[in-house]
């Protein structure tokens, strides 16, 4: 697929979604025979469904890497590094039998999602504590050849299986979708778990054929700017909105080494942690769970984790100069699942992080994260100094739908939209106030 026929793919699947947006407000001021009320009740219902998972661009785009549970974290590793990958599901194929397999559910092949970043933390993490436990000072030295051969060099870390992972809550659970579901049942997975991305399965096979991530499902939601009940919401100023970190920043002072700024990110649920100078406590840039394959790259960066500071490692970055974003501004969403390459080329570098003020509106906060392929945005006051950060499932949690099952309490959206077609949730379901 060339460059037109991307761009074609892309004016094909928003011109349909304008449509489907215009018929749902047009449907929803209808009345039947001039006295019987248009069913408000299945108005929101309509809305969600008239948007198919099959109709998002770019879900296809990605490669489909799953792992064993028997594989060791050595190999899981170097295997996620080589495909460009940066996480894959773990099928369970030591509970697959033919006899049982027909029974099954599809999502009963896979027990979890790994990702690159969090086995390499967890490795160096072990080493650590290996190191100060047989010689207190932390005095063992990486040889060359890198990463991997530090893993074949400690065996009890790398042929560590994939499976006893779980034990230290590496894992995402896995939650999946099929392709002929609609973006509220994704909606629904992503505002309820913290999960980095959902699989695709094709329904005819059960194998899992892409990807939806978080930062699609945002595109996808600007896309319903112009919506009252949308607007009402991404309008509002951050100020007057809650969200988990909105007051917490996990951080590093910029001339702390790296081994500490790996631990602190290895402690951050976010994903990243933000750097900050220790003088003037200015932001200056961050560090990411998707910058770690640096590490592995570079054996200098490995062997002087405990000597170079974090505001060095963030300055090491080096442009794509062969890259044109302008490329990337106009495919959108359909590039969304470029985050699921290792080695991702759309991403803000590590000493330009996206940042926002309180009195920004949500709706801004949505674009600068949509257009820069990033996964949050901190907060900064007038001074340049976080106070906060954002990131993409507190966004996606202001507009997640009421759970069927009412364990999840909808976003400002949702009640909102619930109010003007006037419907309501009753016992988990929609119905209609009329």
């Amino acid at each position: 697929m060339d460059l037109r026929d991307i761009e074609n793919v892309m004016k094909d699947s928003e011109s349909g979604m304008m449509e489907k947006k215009e018929t749902l407000i047009s449907n929803s001021n209808k009345t039947e025979h001039g006295n019987q009320d248009f069913d408000y009740g299945t108005a929101l219902q309509l809305f969600l469904n008239h948007i198919p998972i099959s109709s998002i661009p770019g879900i296809k785009n990605s490669s489909v890497l799953e792992l064993r549970t028997g594989d060791s974290v050595r190999d899981a590793i170097h295997m996620l590094y080589e495909k460009d990958v940066f996480g894959a599901p773990i099928a369970d194929v030591l509970d697959l039998d033919e006899s049982t397999s027909a029974t099954r559910r599809f999502s009963d092949n896979y027990i979890g999602f790994i990702d690159f970043a969090s086995m390499v933390l967890w490795c160096l993490e072990e080493l650590e504590m290996e190191e100060r436990h047989t010689n207190g000072n932390g005095g063992k030295e990486i040889k060359k050849n890198g990463f991997i051969t530090m893993l074949e060099q400690n065996p009890d870390i790398g042929q560590t299986k994939v499976s006893e992972l779980a034990k230290s809550f590496l894992w995402d659970p896995f939650f999946s979708v099929q392709l002929d579901e609609t973006l509220f049942h994704v909606l629904l997975l992503l505002s309820k778990h913290r999960v980095q991305v959902v699989p695709i399965i094709e329904r005819s096979n059960s194998n899992i054929t892409g990807f939806i991530t978080q930062n699609a499902v945002i595109q996808l939601l600007l896309k319903s700017s112009g919506l009252e009940w949308f607007d009402s919401i991404a309008n509002k100023a951050l100020s007057e909105i809650r969200f988990e970190n909105e007051e917490h920043v996990a951080c590093v002072y910029g001339d702390q080494s790296m081994a500490e700024a790996l631990q602190t990110l290895r402690e951050s649920q976010i994903g990243a942690i933000a750097v900050i100078n220790r003088g003037t406590k200015k932001l200056i840039g961050s560090i990411r769970r998707s910058d770690i394959h640096l590490i592995i790259e570079n054996d200098n960066l490995l062997r002087n984790r405990k000597h170079l500071t974090a505001e060095e490692f963030i300055h090491m970055e080096t442009d794509n100069e062969d890259f044109d974003r302008s490329i990337e501004q106009d495919l959108g969403a359909l590039l969304s699942s470029g985050t699921l390459c290792l080695r991702n080329r759309f991403l803000p570098r590590m000493d330009s992080p996206v940042t926002n003020k309180k009195t920004d509106t949500l709706k801004k906060v949505m674009k600068n994260i949509a257009e820069t392929k990033s996964s949050f945005s901190f907060l900064i006051d007038d001074m340049q100094q976080a106070t906060g950060v954002l990131t993409l499932r507190d966004i996606i949690i202001q507009f997640a739908p009421p759970c069927i099952d009412s364990s999840i309490h909808g976003g400002g959206f949702f009640e909102s939209a619930l109010q003007q077609t006037g419907c309501h949730v009753e016992k988990g379901t929609l119905a209609s106030n009329h």
